[in-house]
C-alpha cells in the first residue's frame, strides 16, 4: 500500500474555505435540507466563477447562496452580481457577528450559526432562460456524480438516495 494517496482523505472538503465559512455552509445546508433541497458546494460555473453553495429545490429551482465570513470578505467581493445569472434565486450567508444591514435589500440573506440557519429575508426570483438552465441542470448533475465517484473510491460511505420521497 503506497504512503501517499492520490486521492484526499475526504474529497468532499477542498480546504478552500474558512472554519467560519464552513461552519456558516453547515447551518444553511442544513436548513436547505430540512426543506427538501439538494446541496452542491463550491460548484464551478460556466464562467469560471466558483457558487459557494447551489441548491436545486423540489420545484427545480436552482438557488445560489454566497456565504460571507466577515464584513471584509463581502466588501472585497465583487464577482457576486455574476451569480445571479446562474440562478433563479441568489441568497447571501452569513453568521451573527456581520452586520445584516450590509448586504443589498435585493438579495435574499440566510442567518447561520452553524447548527441551523433562517432565511431573513426572501431572494427575489428572476427566472434562467430555458438554455442557461439545461447547461446548468447538466453541470450540476456531472459536478455531483463525480463526486459521489470519488467519494466512494477514498472509501468515504455515501447514504443512498434510491427511493426517497418527493
Amino acid at each position: 500500500m503506497p504512503i501517499v494517496s492520490p486521492l484526499p482523505a475526504n474529497p468532499l472538503v477542498d480546504g478552500r474555505q474558512s472554519e467560519r465559512a464552513m461552519v456558516v455552509r453547515r447551518g444553511v445546508q442544513r436548513l436547505l435540507t430540512q426543506m427538501g433541497a439538494h446541496v452542491l458546494p463550491e460548484l464551478s460555473l460556466a464562467t469560471g466563477r466558483r457558487a459557494d453553495l447551489v441548491a436545486l429545490t423540489r420545484q427545480g429551482d436552482i438557488w445560489i447562496i454566497e456565504i460571507k465570513s466577515s464584513v471584509e470578505d463581502f466588501r472585497v467581493d465583487r464577482k457576486w452580481p455574476q451569480y445571479r445569472l446562474h440562478s433563479d434565486r441568489f441568497f447571501f450567508a452569513t453568521h451573527p457577528e456581520v452586520p445584516a444591514a450590509i448586504f443589498p435589500q435585493d438579495c435574499g440573506f440566510i442567518l447561520s450559526d452553524g447548527y441551523g440557519a433562517e432565511i431573513l429575508r426572501e431572494a427575489p426570483e428572476h427566472r434562467l432562460a430555458a438554455a442557461t438552465r439545461k447547461a446548468l441542470m447538466l453541470r450540476i448533475a456531472r459536478a455531483g456524480a463525480a463526486r459521489l465517484l470519488a467519494a466512494e473510491m477514498a472509501g468515504v460511505a455515501v447514504p443512498a438516495l434510491d427511493g426517497e420521497s418527493e
